[in-house]
């Protein structure tokens, strides 16, 4: 990648300064000329020895003209007043503030000697690059009006009996139940397994919050288990330790909670060893890894339930929605009983069971359908955008990617990275929060669940000596991932990054 000038904005065309650029002798038919053949809406009007004066605009000289200025004529009547500028060093978000507040759409910038370096323009610094955005396409609209023509609003219907099938049968599981959230689908999960009250439960600590959230919803204790270096989930090691402890206490949990996260299955044989060993069921929390795989096998059944999310930012999306898989069809079942507030088969409505209303709605399982269609797309593009990333960055030795053993075939829901301090002193949250300056959100990797304030008294069993998950939250940065992110988006991103690093 080319050098980027300083104080130059990534991704913005350049307005050539000397082409809109008049002195007070120009004469007012060639200054006319120039803004007319420079498109621009404004010129430059600059002292002989190249210092900034104002901007003039075609009202301007529209009104020399009333006032008996011939076009022959210079323009030396021009009054002097102070036009809106900015000087260097500036960010996006401080230029387009002033743009804003003085209702102009063109910005002279000013270097130490008051020349204009360059004129920018709102239409191109006004685009905020986003971490993930739905990318939506046109099957969907196909299952959505078919609901609304068939009358099938309200929960329940064709599509969502069709997207559980397809589901099921894109990621090689026997049954599925779609809802309202991944949230909801853990919640259930819990519930299958009679988790309650003063139960425990082992979880990654690397997650959402949404992963843990629901122990507590039945009462249980949580117990978090740390990551390991080689694929940021959860540790084999840890996950040891903690089961050894629970056995010691003579407590073992009802359940272990193994997250796969930013689109990349956790190591899940020896996970699953550990489990078989002590006798524990595992539930799978793949919302983040729809579409990854783990030795050739889909994220999200391995354990005796998986669960996904269809939340706005994921890989595919319903706006909102999630799906609970698992191969034993009574688990299932009685998730889809549960999730229709548990009303018993009676011709009256009586309920034995406290249920939720967890259900997804036919026109949002319409939605799924559709984006079903494209998932092998979807996570190519993402694949794309990391690769990209990797390529374009190789050479800033303070970056190191979020690894991908030989045994994963991720996603890459989102590009993740760390900040080596070794090689600048930057840190990941001032890259953050330079980055938003210039309008591009980043965010950092999840906050632990054994650090948040909520959790503050769970247990807490790390990889090692030292905590992995601690390491990579307070080094690790998410980029833009998106999986319709232009490329003049992702390039912007870089040239950015390559400034501030």
């Amino acid at each position: 990648m080319s050098a980027f000038p300083p104080h130059q904005l990534a991704g913005v065309i350049v307005i050539n300064v000397s082409k809109i650029s008049v002195k007070r002798s120009t004469s007012l038919r060639d200054a006319l000329e120039t803004l007319n053949r420079a498109g621009t809406g404004i010129l430059l009007l600059n002292t002989d020895d190249g210092r900034f004066e104002r901007t003039v605009t075609d009202g301007d000289l529209r009104r020399l003209i009333l006032e008996g200025c011939q076009l022959d004529e210079s323009i030396a009547l021009l009054k002097a007043i102070d036009s809106v500028v900015i000087q260097t060093p500036y960010t996006r978000r401080e230029a387009l503030a002033l743009m804003n507040k003085h209702s102009i759409n063109h910005l002279p910038v000013l270097d130490d000697r008051l020349h204009v370096s360059q004129v920018l323009e709102r239409r191109e610094i006004d685009g905020q690059i986003l971490l993930s955005t739905p990318h939506m396409g046109d099957a969907e609209r196909e299952f959505v009006e078919e609901a609304f023509r068939t009358n099938w609003i309200a929960p329940l219907g064709p599509n969502v009996d069709a997207f559980e099938r397809e589901l099921a049968e894109k990621v090689g599981c026997k049954y599925a139940a779609a809802l309202s959230s991944g949230t909801a689908a853990i919640h259930l999960a819990l519930r299958m397994l009679d988790v309650g009250p003063g139960d425990l439960v082992f979880c990654s600590t690397l997650t959402f919050a949404a992963s843990a959230n629901p122990i507590m919803y039945q009462g249980a204790q949580p117990v978090f288990i740390d990551s390991n270096a080689d694929s940021w989930n959860m540790s084999p090691a840890a996950l040891k330790h903690a089961l050894q402890w629970a056995k010691k206490e003579g407590r073992l949990p009802k359940a272990v909670i193994v997250v796969s996260l930013y689109g990349q299955s956790a190591d899940m044989d020896p996970l699953l060893a550990l489990c078989d060993e002590y006798g524990v069921p595992l539930i799978e929390d793949a919302a983040e890894s729809l579409g990854a795989k783990y030795k050739g096998r889909a994220s999200g059944t391995f354990g005796s339930m998986g669960i996904y999310s269809f939340n706005g930012n994921k890989i595919i999306t319903t706006s909102g929605g999630g799906m609970l898989v698992s191969d034993d069809a009574s688990f299932i079942e009685k998730a889809r009983f549960l999730a229709t507030q548990a009303r018993d088969p009676a011709p009256h409505y009586q309920h034995s069971q406290i249920g939720y209303n967890y259900r997804m709605s036919n026109i949002l399982a319409g939605v799924g359908r559709g984006q079903l269609q494209v998932l092998e797309e979807r996570v190519h593009a993402r694949r794309t955008v990391f690769s990209r990333y990797r390529e374009l960055l190789s050479d800033i030795a303070a970056l190191e990617w979020m690894p991908e053993p030989e045994w994963s075939y991720a996603t890459h829901w989102l590009t993740a990275c760390t900040i080596n301090p070794q090689f600048t002193k930057t840190t990941s949250e001032e890259l953050i929060q330079r980055l938003s300056a210039e309008m591009i959100e980043a965010r950092p990797l999840w906050k632990p669940m054994h650090l948040q304030p909520v959790f503050a008294s769970a247990p807490y069993f790390s990889d090692g000596e030292m905590s992995v998950s601690d390491d990579l939250f307070n080094r690790g940065v998410c980029l833009p991932s998106g999986s319709n992110m232009t490329d003049e988006s992702l390039e912007r991103v870089v040239a950015t990054i390559r400034k501030i690093l």
